[in-house]
């Protein structure tokens, strides 16, 4: 094979908890792993539920029930379970395990907190009594409207722990994509905070959902944490960043009958209270997808089928276990920040929540974070790797990051460049880079490598464990060597139970390619030694004089100039050839844009690509419009440059960004 940078070796292989299933079951290797799990997968969920030590309060008696077709599959059948049982509750009766740090807590400021599982259990109980005082039964939606602070996992596992459904919410959203989602939902309560820091700088939260209890006719009550109004003094970093100026938590306006203080509410709550006996199809969380393309979807998912797929995930991709300190850089908005504080504390090891930005106060904050906190486990987005390119090695170097032994990412494809820096740079070389797809819909992954599988740039390696994975053409037929649809032929326990309200939108999105498979609308290939790649959404296609293409290979070709920091590509309307490519690029920091400059990035496509290919035109932008997962987005920056409707951009957390696209040069 060629191209392999990543090779597995000594505890990878030896230790690693996919080995120990492999050896359970005499498996001898990666292709007869991914052979068995796919091809029976009530076989695989069964075992690997049982190897990797799920607990039920009464066992399933049936493992999957399709009899109503792939979209409506039902799993687990007759099985009671809860995820707060599985992540808190079992570990509080062991005095070792209690003790152990269920996560760590940094704040933009450089606050710091270390919470035990006995003091999250704790904050969790007292969590559920308040909600349970407040009315809130089984079945009840809860939304979750805050910054990454402690109080949020407390929020969050409070809801599950008594049978309420959470709605994670994004913290940049303003007050009409929050009165959207949870007016969907039909939230009773809200958690939230006074505000946040981002930058150092103050972020108002409370005020917006103010605003947008007006149109949310279920709210209830609101539960606000003080986060600015904290009397605690910050442990600041030792750059000497001055902390931000906060405000009295007196100066929250607060509703009598309506509004609760968090500590007033909580504080007076019993430490104990019983976890609810849930089925396993019972709602966990519905969380809504981006929303930059339409009205935001809500995707519905069971306890037993976040707890399978993300215990699957955490412990077999990334081998989790228990001393290990994990750390994906996310909010809880998206579904990285559920999959992360499920999966890692299922397993009883312990997760970094991080409140600020990957480059501030300096540009090796995030670097800084790893070393003191002893990571082992480093999750990114490609974006958020090209950003601290930028500022060279120098700040990288810094730092001994010698407790990292997996690195992670997901959101979009990679370019070469920017992987083999994080690989080799970040990693040192002996780190596997785990980069795995698959969406909000299915809260977990369609694509993933394993710790003993070997790497090429870039790669997803293969299909999920128990993830029947395919790529199809136009004609639905699979397809090696070319560019096809990445498909799912059977069904996964994470599958989203329809959308939240709109059942015919979901078969419509996901059934109606080909019958009874799951169409993800991803670009994806196989190459001739079986190494999975992604290449971008379909709905981003770009087809030029017949020649389709994802944008992801013009962005990379752009990438790989010296010159350039981050790229993106779109197809606008063009008269002969049906559609043309128009680019947008960040340049590195010192480089000044020139026409000559403009030619020679234009020559750079066609180098790579071809002349069918070449940009129509090619324009200078300070930064490109994100969502905070830091997906860029295109379809946004598309009708900005066509002068069409914007449409839903809530999503978007750099708004700013987008009028530079019809100022761009």
């Amino acid at each position: 094979m060629k191209d392999i940078i990543w090779t597995p070796s000594g505890d990878y292989l030896a230790k690693s908890n996919i080995s120990r299933f492999m050896q359970k079951h005499s498996i001898k290797d990666y292709n007869e792993l991914v052979g068995c799990s796919t091809g029976d997968i009530e076989w695989f969920w069964d075992e690997a539920l049982k190897d990797l030590g799920v607990e039920w309060f009464k066992p399933y008696t049936k493992v999957l029930d399709a009899s109503k077709g792939f979209p409506w599959a039902k799993w687990f059948i007759n099985g009671k379970i809860n995820i707060v049982h599985n992540c808190i509750d079992r570990y509080i009766s062991n005095p070792q395990s209690a003790i152990r740090n269920a996560f760590i807590w940094e704040g933009d400021d450089g606050a710091i907190r270390n919470i035990s599982y006995a003091e999250l259990n704790k904050m969790v109980c007292q969590a559920a009594n308040a909600l349970k005082s407040l009315g809130i039964k089984k079945g009840d939606t809860v939304g979750i409207y805050m910054p990454m602070i402690p109080e949020i996992v407390a929020a969050f596992f409070g809801c599950l722990k008594i049978g309420a459904v959470v709605i994670p919410i994004f913290s940049g959203f303003g007050s009409t994509a929050l009165s959207t989602r949870l007016a969907d939902a039909k939230a009773k309560v809200i958690f939230t905070a006074d505000g946040g820091l981002r930058r150092g700088k103050q972020v108002l939260l409370k005020k917006e959902v103010d605003i947008a209890a007006k149109d949310i006719p279920s709210l209830k009550n609101i539960i606000v944490v003080k986060r600015l109004g904290l009397s605690a003094p910050a442990h600041n970093l030792q750059s000497g960043q001055p902390k931000a100026e906060v405000m009295s938590g007196a100066s929250t306006p607060m509703t009598k009958g309506r509004d609760y203080f968090w500590d007033e509410l909580l504080d007076k709550q019993s430490a104990e209270c019983q976890t609810e006996v849930l089925e396993a199809e019972d709602i966990s969380i519905i969380i809504y997808t981006s929303g930059t393309t339409g009205k935001p979807k809500g995707t519905v998912h069971t306890h037993a089928g976040c707890l399978a797929q993300m215990a699957k995930e955490l412990g077999y991709y990334f081998d989790v276990k228990k001393d290990d300190v994990f750390f994906w850089f996310t909010d809880i908005g998206w579904m990285m920040g559920p999959w992360e504080m499920i999966g890692v504390t299922f397993f009883g090891a312990t997760f970094v929540i991080y409140e600020g930005a990957p480059d501030f106060p300096k540009p090796d904050r995030l670097w800084d974070i790893i070393e003191r906190h002893k990571i082992n486990s480093l999750g990114i987005s490609p974006t958020a790797i090209r950003l601290l390119i930028t500022y060279g090695d120098v700040w990288l170097a810094r730092h001994n990051l010698s407790s990292l032994r997996m690195l992670g990412s997901t959101g979009e494809p990679w370019d070469a460049d920017s992987y083999t820096w994080f690989f080799e740079k970040v990693g040192g070389k002996r780190c596997p880079i785990i980069n795995i797809s698959g969406g909000t819909e299915i809260v977990g992954c369609l694509l993933s490598p394993l710790p003993i599988t070997e790497l090429k740039p870039c790669t997803l390696r293969g299909p999920g464990l128990g993830m029947d994975i395919d790529v199809f053409d136009d004609a639905g037929r699979p397809i090696r060597g070319g560019i096809g649809h990445l498909v799912c032929k059977k069904p996964a326990p994470s599958m989203t139970k329809g959308f939240l309200n709109d059942p015919q939108r979901y078969l419509d999105t996901y059934f109606s390619k080909w019958p009874d498979v799951w169409y993800h609308g991803d670009w994806a290939k196989v190459d001739e030694d079986g190494f999975w790649f992604l290449f971008g959404r379909s709905d981003d296609t770009i087809k030029v004089a017949g020649k389709r293409t994802g944008p992801a290979e013009i962005e990379a070709a752009l990438i790989e100039h010296n010159a350039v920091a981050e790229a993106a590509a779109v197809g606008v309307p063009h008269d002969i050839k049906g559609e043309t490519v128009v680019c947008f690029v960040v340049l590195n920091p010192g480089v000044v844009s020139s026409e000559a400059l403009r030619e020679e990035l234009k020559a750079q496509v066609v180098k790579h690509l071809g002349k069918t290919l070449k940009p129509e035109e090619l324009k200078f932008v300070k930064a490109l419009p994100k969502t905070r997962s830091a997906k860029i987005v295109r379809g946004v920056i598309k009708r900005k440059y066509l002068g069409e409707p914007l449409g839903d951009i809530s999503s978007v957390e750099n708004q700013d960004t987008i009028e530079e696209i019809s100022r761009a040069v």
